[in-house]
């Protein structure tokens, strides 16, 4: 978990940044109970899978499963419940015209702590398709022989 002015990374969502293009990137807090904070400490969140979505003005995250806190007791929330997102009025408006008009969705990114607040970093995303997933990993593919092979020849610094 890095820290780094003063925030702590807790989880992130490689997978979202393998199946969709992200466009934009948006900071939100998250509406949560003691226990689950106490969970999301010690590193026990997942965001396989999860996305958001808008419903009546407000955003909700769908998927995030925060795993129950092991000392709890009966306030242990349900796990896969649906988080609700904290952001302005304004934003929640402006995302929901381009999710409805131009066919992107909202995809949590990363789940991290900012000054003992948990964070989440929520990704206006559009869909990646096989033959996009095919030329990044062709990309990737290619830098990792150059820098091997500058390696190899002793050009590295380091």
């Amino acid at each position: 978990m890095a820290v780094k002015d003063g925030i702590k990374l807790v989880a992130s969502n490689k997978k979202a940044y393998h199946d969709y293009f992200v466009l934009e990137k948006y900071e939100c807090g998250v509406e949560l109970f003691g226990t689950e904070v106490k969970s999301i400490r010690g590193g026990n969140v997942n965001l396989k899978d999860s996305y958001c979505y808008i419903k009546r003005g407000e955003v909700f995250a769908t998927g995030v499963h925060v795993k129950p806190y092991e000392q709890g007791n009966i306030f242990n929330r349900d796990p896969d419940r649906e988080k609700r997102l904290l952001m302005h009025k304004k934003e929640i408006m402006k995302l929901f015209g381009r999710v409805s008009q131009e066919g992107l969705t909202l995809i949590p990114l990363s789940v991290y702590f900012r000054n003992s607040r948990v964070k989440i970093e929520l990704g206006l995303c559009k869909g990646k398709k096989l033959y996009d997933k095919r030329d990044d990993d062709a990309k990737k593919r290619a830098a990792r022989d150059i820098e091997r092979a500058e390696k190899s020849n002793g050009r590295a610094i380091g």
